[in-house]
């Protein structure tokens, strides 16, 4: 039986991973080897930091919204309770685009989570 060395695919796949390295400095973006290794790890950190991205935007709206509630007279998480216990769905990101954006609207909210924080502790 002939050998079989499937030059076409190993060319396609060092192509793929050259593309890839294309814009990195010297040896990294011109050796299969070092590329390789390289697209590799920015790779695996790309996956883990899409990941972390929502952690870190949850802790800025958090921020945000604390800040903004604290001008009110409030901390954050007795208005989040008063919002809970109100019935108020709105999660997080908008609470953080109605401070900046809505100031009036979210002292609104505020006014709204005072009532019901102070109605179940009385």
């Amino acid at each position: 039986m002939p050998r079989v060395k499937n030059g076409p695919a190993t060319r396609a796949r060092r192509k793929k991973i050259l593309k890839m390295a294309k814009g990195y400095v010297g040896s990294r973006s011109r050796q299969f080897k070092k590329a390789k290794e390289t697209v590799t790890r920015a790779l695996k950190y790309a996956f883990r930091d899409r990941r972390a991205r929502k952690r870190d935007f949850r802790g800025l709206w958090i921020q945000r919204i604390n800040a903004a509630v604290r001008a009110e007279g409030m901390c954050y998480s007795r208005f989040i309770d008063g919002l809970i216990k109100a019935g108020v769905e709105v999660d997080r990101k908008m609470l953080a685009e109605l401070t900046v954006n809505e100031p009036a609207a979210f002292a609104k909210l505020v006014e709204l989570a005072k009532e019901h924080a102070g109605a179940a502790a009385a």
